[in-house]
């Protein structure tokens, strides 16, 4: 038996979320209660998506209400890194930069509708 990872993501609307993720990334959809929250699945990774009006968006104590974006990111493993990139900027969407290689392999960094980043990463060959 996998264990399921999840992870929350803030976003600023559940259904954009949810489709995006779906249409262009291949996740699957469990539920959805927008606009407050949806999770979404890939493999073992659950994907929570909580909207500003989920219990997740409330105020902290010191007034500041968590929101989507920040540097933390979802990590998705891909065969072919320019082939991937080369379909999703033709659907259209939106990239921080350009891919980078390092000695583990190459990586691009992909944002989500509400700013949240996912990192489409193509290890480096075995040699």
């Amino acid at each position: 038996m996998s264990a399921i990872v999840n992870v929350r993501y803030m976003v600023n609307d559940v259904d954009d979320a949810v489709a995006w993720y779906t249409k262009h990334l291949g996740f699957k959809q469990l539920s959805n209660r927008a606009p407050a929250f949806a999770d979404v699945t890939r493999g073992a990774l659950r994907l929570l998506l909580s909207g500003p009006t989920s219990s997740a968006g409330r105020p902290m104590p010191d007034g500041e209400r968590p929101g989507p974006g920040g540097w933390n990111r979802i990590h998705l493993i891909v065969e072919d890194l320019a082939a991937e990139v080369a379909r999703l900027k033709a659907a259209g969407l939106s990239f921080r930069n350009e891919i980078v290689t390092g000695p583990g392999g190459s990586q691009i960094l992909l944002v989500d509708p509400s700013g949240n980043l996912v990192e489409l990463f193509q290890p480096a060959q075995a040699r």
